[in-house]
């Protein structure tokens, strides 16, 4: 399967030793060039490439849609992106192009963009028995997560069903791949979803905010700065989803009545 490799390894367990093949996760350093200057290296899982690359635009801002998209030229083999915009962008001095980010490194966007985003208000609900439901959806579909026990999933979901998916040994591009999907295949992310099964960071959770998205469900747990970041941004945050348990760490008033 794309995205997973055979090595050979050396197996110990109770004393006995063994020489065996196993999967692991792929690694690719993959660049962006955008409007023909050398945006970021990235290091990710080699699926999905186009949806980074444009997720990742849309993630900083560079982007908004699929309109001011002109040309994506893939080179998969070279790990290159190109893109360029219909019109030419209007950066800030200074703004940081050729950098390199590892697959949990941070990205250019900042917490202190929180300020630049409109409260979310929108009066979507689910209930804890949908969340469940939705989240072993989520883990069925990790099929490299299950090979190999090596990447982040994320998914978007209209409360009844995943409508995107990707994995991806960088939690952030996981997110920015279902970013990309969404954008290219004009699939809209406001009142929608965000499931991940890595840390709620307050990067992830500026990002999805940026989305219009007023709820995030976790596998795991988020940071102080992101559950404050919820509650100022009205996003309800929902980690450590695990069997029949889950906590909400901020406006609650979305889940619906109901246990699990």
């Amino acid at each position: 399967m794309e995205g997973m490799a055979k090595v050979t390894l050396l197996r110990i367990s109770e004393g006995q030793r063994d020489k065996v093949e196993d999967l692991v996760a792929q690694e690719l350093i993959f660049r962006i060039v955008l409007n023909n200057q050398e945006l970021v290296t990235l290091l990710c899982s080699p699926t999905k490439l186009e949806y980074l690359a444009i997720g990742f635009l849309f993630s900083e801002g560079l982007v908004k849609n699929k309109a001011e998209l002109k040309k994506i030229l893939l080179d998969e083999d070279r790990g290159i992106a190109r893109v360029e915009t219909a019109h030419e962008l209007d950066l800030a001095p200074g703004f940081p192009f050729r950098r390199f980010i590892t697959s949990g490194g941070a990205r250019f966007s900042h917490a202190i963009d929180a300020q630049n985003v409109a409260c979310i208000e929108t009066k979507i609900n689910i209930s804890p028995e949908g969340v469940l439901k939705l989240t072993k959806e989520f883990q069925w579909l990790s099929e490299i997560y299950v090979a190999t026990g090596g990447v982040h999933g994320a998914a978007l979901s209209d409360t009844r069903k995943i409508l995107a998916f990707s994995e991806d040994i960088g939690r952030h591009n996981a997110v920015d791949k279902v970013f990309g999907q969404c954008l290219l295949e004009e699939i809209p992310t406001k009142d929608k979803i965000l499931l991940s099964s890595g840390r709620i960071s307050s990067e992830m959770l500026l990002k999805a905010a940026k989305g219009r998205i007023p709820i995030i469900i976790s596998i795991s747990a988020p940071t102080d700065l992101a559950v404050k970041l919820a509650n100022e941004l009205g996003v309800t945050l929902i980690g450590f989803v695990r069997g029949k348990k889950l906590n909400v760490y901020a406006n609650e008033w979305r889940i619906a009545n109901g246990l699990p």
